[in-house]
C-alpha cells in the first residue's frame, strides 16, 4: 500500500438511532460528537438511521407496503378504470 494516497482509518462508534445499538468499528468518517465505549475510551460518534440492527432484511421483519391504494390513486390520476366498476 503506497503511502500518503489513503485516508486514515480509526476506531470509530456507529449509533443505529431506530435500533438503540452502538457498535465500534474502524472508519474514516469525522464527528464533533464523542462517546465514552465500554472499555474506557472515547471515540468519535456517528448516527445512522439504519444499519444491520434495524433493516428489514437482516431482522426478518418485514414492512407492509399499501399497494392497493397506489393503484388506485395511480387509476384516479390517469383515468383507468378497475374490473369492478365496468
Amino acid at each position: 500500500m503506497r503511502s500518503g494516497i489513503h485516508p486514515e482509518t480509526r476506531p470509530v462508534v456507529f449509533r443505529d438511532r431506530a435500533a438503540d445499538v452502538a457498535f465500534l468499528t474502524r472508519s474514516t468518517a469525522a464527528s464533533a460528537r464523542t462517546i465514552e465505549w465500554e472499555d474506557g475510551n472515547t471515540y468519535p460518534l456517528v448516527d445512522v438511521e439504519i444499519s444491520s440492527a434495524s433493516h428489514p432484511f437482516y431482522t426478518g421483519a418485514s414492512r407492509v407496503v399499501d399497494t392497493a391504494g397506489r393503484v388506485e390513486r395511480f387509476e384516479r390520476r390517469y383515468g383507468r378504470t378497475t374490473a369492478a366498476q365496468r
